[in-house]
């Protein structure tokens, strides 16, 4: 399929908007890039709000926002930790603040998104170890946040899938917590091997190579193994077990190949898989609601997809 002519209308208005010769940007560049492509994300969630509170985490307490669906009317409602993209370098609650509150209003949960910590002030396995425990504590602490704990999905987007496949991929190795599904949005999973994706849209597709390059120097400490599956999840050896899957890549999108390769292999491990790669999309696609019609569609489809995973 040929590139959304939306999508491409929106690749054609950031270009003219950015320098004609881009050197490496520097972690504040991409934070303010971000929180500015965020802004995009679709506005009309206006019965779905968010409460702020602190968890305990490994080096202090980690900031999070409740979403709770108002048409909800069952005491305890499934749970949905979530995890912002941003290259582990940017993001935050605020910029994710719409997204979340749309897939709390179409999944039926009571999303929790977290405020990890970021790199370069902290680098690998800072984000990990936070997303970990978030989860740890979500799980322990279910009823008081209105969450039935046999029904709980970890997701996120871009690098936050990476970190919810991790998650769920330390679940298993340490016995817990118990997850009911993970679900990857456009998911970053693979640094070992450069994809025919990378390749072919590492330039004027949104993510490029420099934007990658940079998250990925800021986010790793010298002497980094690439392959560890705690930074790359596709490479981890022992996939059987793990959570029921849904994942959602974009034919344009840089990552494609690294999560359609996950879906396979997960598939092959026996474990249950949704996977859609959407026409004619780039990397980011379902945060931009205001521009995008697909935006709205896919997470309408994936709030559809959660609740029948659920139920199952």
């Amino acid at each position: 399929m040929p590139l959304d002519p939306l999508a491409k209308r929106f690749l054609t208005m950031m270009a003219a908007a950015s320098p004609a010769e881009r050197s490496r940007p520097s972690a504040n560049d991409r934070r303010q890039a971000l929180a500015k492509l965020m802004q995009f994300a679709r506005a009309d969630v206006a019965e779905v709000t968010g409460i702020d509170g602190v968890l305990p985490g490994p080096a202090g307490d980690l900031p999070y926002r409740l979403y709770a669906p108002a048409d909800n009317a069952s005491e305890y409602a499934p749970g949905f930790v979530f995890f912002h993209g941003g290259g582990m370098v940017a993001g935050s609650i605020a910029t994710h603040d719409r997204v979340c509150a749309a897939l709390a209003q179409t999944t039926g949960c009571h999303l929790i998104s977290v405020d990890y910590r970021l790199a370069p002030e902290h680098k690998f396995p800072a984000a990990i170890e936070d997303a970990i425990a978030a989860t740890r504590w979500v799980s322990a602490h279910a009823a008081s946040l209105g969450i039935d704990a046999t029904r709980l999905v970890v997701g996120g987007d871009s690098a936050g899938a990476t970190l919810a496949a991790v998650v769920c991929q330390e679940s298993v190795r340490n016995g817990g917590p118990a997850i009911s599904a993970q679900c990857l949005i456009c998911p970053v999973l693979d640094f070992e091997d450069i994809s025919p994706s990378r390749e072919a849209f590492a330039e004027n597709h949104l993510l490029d190579r420099a934007t990658l390059e940079a998250d990925l120097a800021d986010y790793l400490p010298e002497g980094a193994e690439l392959a560890d599956p705690r930074i790359s999840p596709l490479r981890a050896t022992k996939l059987t077990g793990l959570p029921a899957a849904i994942i959602h890549t974009a034919e344009f999108d840089p990552m494609r190949d690294e999560g359609n390769a996950y879906a396979t292999k997960l598939v092959a491990a026996g474990v249950a898989v949704e996977h859609v790669c959407h026409d004619g999309m780039i990397h980011n696609f379902h945060a931009m609601g205001t521009v995008l019609p697909q935006a709205r569609l896919v997470l309408q489809q994936i709030g559809e997809q959660v609740r029948r995973t659920l139920r199952n």
